[in-house]
C-alpha cells in the first residue's frame, strides 16, 4: 500500500487514516464504531448517517468539511469513505455521548501529532523503528539493513500505486513474483523454510531474514522500481512482467554468489538466531 495510508489502533479497534493535504484524515465510520462500542459496520454507518443529518440541520459545517477519500476496505479494495481531519473529528466526537470520548480525544491528538513530528523530522520514525528492533533483540548491523529495506519497499509500493495498482491482492501477487525470481521460492515456501507458522498471518517474513536475504530482497525490489520507471509500466499485467524482470536481476546475483560460496542464500534461520556468527544453510 501507499505509505501514506495507515491503520492505527485504539483499545484493540482499528482506525483507518490517510495522509491528505499535509494532514491526517481519519475514517469517520471507524471512529463511530469505537465511540458507540459497536463492531457492526452497518449499524455504525446508520448512526453516522443520522448524526450527519442532525449536524446539517443544526447548521454545522463539520459534515461539509468531511472528504470522501479512498481507504482499504475489508474486501481488500480501495473504497471512498467519509474522512475528517483531527480538528473536525474532535467536533464529531463531541456530538456522540460516549464514555470513551475523552480518552479517544487524547489518543487522537497523540497519533496525529506523532505523524506531524515524523514529517518534520523523518529521523524520528527511524529512531522508533530502531528502538523496536533493539527491544526484540536484533543486532545493529541487521537493523540498519532492515530499515533500508523498508525505505526501498515503500518506494516500490508508491510506484505501483502511481501505476494503477490498487487492490491488496495485486500487491501481494507482485511481491510474490519478485520473491520467486529472487530466491527461487515464493513467500509461502520461504516462510515454511524458516519454520514460520502459516496460521500466524501477521508474521513478517522480512523480520526473519538473514543479512544476505535482506540484501537480495532489496536488490529485487529496487530493480523492479527502476525498471517500472524506465518502461513506464502501467496496470497489473505490465507490472507483473516488470516484477519478474526485477526479481531476476537479484536472482542471477544470488545464484552467482551461491556458485562461488557453495552455500544457499535462503536460510532456515529466523530472528531468534540471526545474531549467530555461523548460520545453518538449507
Amino acid at each position: 500500500m501507499n505509505k501514506k495510508n495507515k491503520i492505527v489502533v485504539f483499545q484493540d479497534m482499528k482506525i483507518r487514516r490517510v495522509w491528505h493535504k499535509d494532514e491526517w484524515y481519519f475514517s469517520v465510520i471507524d471512529v463511530v464504531e469505537v465511540l458507540i462500542e459497536q463492531s457492526d459496520f452497518q449499524k455504525s454507518r446508520k448512526y453516522w448517517n443520522k448524526l450527519s443529518q442532525r449536524l446539517r440541520d443544526e447548521g454545522s459545517e463539520v459534515v461539509t468539511n468531511c472528504h470522501r477519500l479512498k481507504l482499504l476496505a475489508e474486501d481488500g479494495k480501495l473504497r471512498e469513505t467519509d474522512c475528517a481531519n483531527t480538528k473536525n473529528m474532535f467536533r464529531i466526537i463531541q456530538s456522540i455521548p460516549s464514555p470513551k470520548a475523552e480518552p479517544f480525544k487524547q489518543w487522537l491528538a497523540k497519533v496525529g501529532y506523532e505523524r506531524i513530528q515524523e514529517i518534520e523530522n523523518p529521523e524520528l520514525a527511524q529512531d522508533r523503528a530502531k528502538e523496536y528492533y533493539k527491544l526484540k533483540g536484533y543486532p545493529k548491523e541487521w537493523i540498519d539493513k532492515r530499515l533500508r529495506g523498508i525505505a526501498v519497499r515503500q518506494e516500490l509500493t508508491e510506484e505501483w500505486s502511481d501505476r494503477g495498482i490498487e487492490e491488496k491482492r495485486d500487491f501481494a501477487i507482485l511481491t510474490n513474483e519478485i520473491s520467486k525470481a529472487t530466491f527461487g521460492v515464493g513467500i509461502k515456501e520461504h516462510k515454511k523454510a524458516k519454520g514460520l507458522n502459516p496460521k500466524f498471518k501477521n508474521q513478517n517474513l522480512r523480520d526473519h531474514m538473514t543479512d544476505l536475504e535482506l540484501i537480495f530482497n532489496m536488490l529485487g525490489e529496487a530493480s523492479t522500481t527502476e525498471i517500472a520507471k524506465k518502461k513506464d509500466a502501467q496496470g497489473f499485467v505490465d507490472n507483473k512482467l516488470v516484477a519478474k524482470e526485477g526479481g531476476k536481476i537479484a536472482g542471477d546475483a544470488r545464484k552467482n554468489l551461491e556458485l562461488k560460496t557453495g552455500d544457499k542464500v535462503v536460510s532456515e534461520e529466523n530472528h531468534l538466531t540471526l545474531n549467530k556468527k555461523k548460520l545453518r544453510r538449507i
